[in-house]
Parts: structure tokens; sequence; C-alpha cells
């Protein structure tokens, strides 16, 4: 999965199409991500004890990886891998080429 956690992504499909957030939990092994503010879902909760007195609450729901693209320079573009002469491996954006 090359999205990291922090990373600037758009929505590409469902409900919550040409949304833009954050990535706030990358989830690889589901091949999930979750977005800050994005596909918010209604959850009932229980009261369990003094302190937590129950309700509906909103919750931030995971994506599939591929319902989202990274946005580079205010666009969305896809994600590749380079090796540098160093040794080193870098993201790049597959549009214009350059490191992210």
């Amino acid at each position: 999965m090359k999205l990291k956690k922090g990373d600037k992504v758009v929505v590409i499909s469902g409900k919550d199409k040409g949304k833009e957030g954050d990535v706030s939990e990358v989830l690889p092994r589901k091949n999930k991500v979750m977005i800050a503010g994005v596909n918010i879902s209604k959850r009932h909760l229980a009261a369990r004890g003094n302190a937590n007195t129950g309700g509906i609450i909103d919750k931030d729901m995971p994506f599939d990886a591929s319902n989202v693209m990274f946005v580079h320079k205010g666009k969305p573009t896809r994600l590749g891998y380079v090796v540098k002469e160093d040794g080193t491996k870098v993201r790049v954006a597959k549009s214009t080429g350059e490191e992210v």
C-alpha cells in the first residue's frame, strides 16, 4: 500500500465522492484507509458505568484504498516508487515524476 498516515487524498467513488481529507489511519492487511471527517456513520453506544452515558455517536469508517487517490499540487494522481542511486526508495507522483 502506497498511502501513509497524514497524506492528503480525495475520494473518487462512493457516497462521499469528491471530498478531500487527510489519512488518519492505514489498515494495510485489509487494504483500507480511514479519512478524518469522511465516511461518517452513526453508531449506537450502550451506557457502560458512570463515565459513559451512551447514545448515538458519529464514527469515521474505513474506505477501501482503491476508492481514494493521493493529491499532489491540488490534483489527484497515482503514486509509484523509484530507487535512487544511493539505494533509498522514495514515493513519486506518476503525473509529474516529482518526489512526494
